[in-house]
């Protein structure tokens, strides 16, 4: 009687993969928490776009930088314009367009985001269009210099409009326009009917009708979100990024958003003033702009920072 003393091949490849240590497994699925942007990159706002890919712009001349989240990597996907500038962007997954708010030129630019080819350039309004959100029904712009924002109404699969579609929605109810700057970062539900803006200077957030622009105060109890720029939602939960105070507010709201608590804040040493941020999986990406940290903008180093949220 002959014996087989050879292993099968399936066997040999499962002794092979419990050899492999626990910690290469994981070293393998590990997201780098800083990642470098170019020199002089000077970066305001970030998107995550289809699978690992992340989009952030701009402040020196609008260019526009597309990373890999997982391995740290990227290249210049929009090269810089002089005179142009990108402030916060968010990406539409079923047209693969790239929203870019443009700050004091008062327009807002759709790129995109593959190959980088700019889709159109819309005329908003005076002042500094700060940042975007997109619903199915439409892509919200906010103008920090003045009490409205700007609707743009998408199509079927996310189809752009024209310009004469374009409409200004002005704030009211209890939006109060102060001095400085106002209206910064947005969110919106999941079924696009309510909106959320934080106000900078006051610290305040506001559910805001899309359409009319009523604004209702959310009441933080003795919370405030001063110096609060982007917005994120995961959930019900809202995480606003304070830019001066280097530290991103965890906020639960109530289904209704009417009323929240800010229930943590979420701090890494690796923050440099960051300004918005982009969720991807457990985690929040947040830009460094270092705002005043600086005295050459154009030659400093940037960076991404990751932060987990569970």
């Amino acid at each position: 009687m002959r014996i087989n003393t050879r292993t099968p091949t399936y066997l040999l490849v499962i002794l092979v993969v419990l050899a492999i240590p626990v910690t290469a497994l994981a070293a393998g699925n590990t997201f780098p928490e800083v990642i470098p942007l170019p020199t002089g990159f000077f970066p305001e706002g970030i998107a995550v776009g289809k699978g690992h890919t992340f989009y952030t712009g701009s402040l020196i001349d609008g260019a526009i930088f597309r990373g890999d989240l997982r391995t740290g990597e990227g290249e210049i996907l929009v090269p810089g314009v002089q005179g142009r500038v990108s402030v916060g962007m968010s990406f539409d997954e079923r047209s693969g367009s790239l929203f870019v708010a443009g700050g004091p030129s008062g327009e807002a630019f759709v790129f995109d985001g593959y190959t980088g080819a700019e889709k159109a350039v819309y005329s908003l309004g005076a002042g500094f269009i700060n940042d975007v959100i997109i619903t199915r029904q439409a892509a919200y712009f906010t103008n920090s210099f003045a009490g409205e924002f700007y609707r743009l109404p998408l199509g079927p699969g996310g189809a752009l409009p024209n310009q004469a579609d374009v409409a200004t929605v002005a704030l009211s109810g209890d939006w109060v326009q102060a001095g400085g700057f106002n209206a910064n970062g947005i969110e919106a539900t999941d079924n696009g009917k309510k909106l959320v803006i934080v106000n900078s200077t006051s610290g305040e957030l506001y559910r805001v009708d899309p359409m009319s622009g009523h604004a209702d105060l959310i009441d933080l109890g003795s919370d405030f979100v001063f110096a609060g720029d982007g917005l994120v939602f995961k959930g019900s939960t809202l995480y606003v990024v304070q830019n001066q105070f280097n530290q991103i507010a965890e906020v639960d709201l109530d289904s209704k958003l009417e009323s929240g608590e800010v229930v943590r804040t979420l701090t890494s040493p690796n923050f440099d003033i960051p300004t918005t941020a982009a969720v991807f999986g457990n985690a929040l990406y947040a830009v460094n702009a270092r705002f005043n940290q600086v005295p050459d903008p154009g030659t400093a180093d940037y960076d991404a920072v990751r932060v987990p949220i569970n």
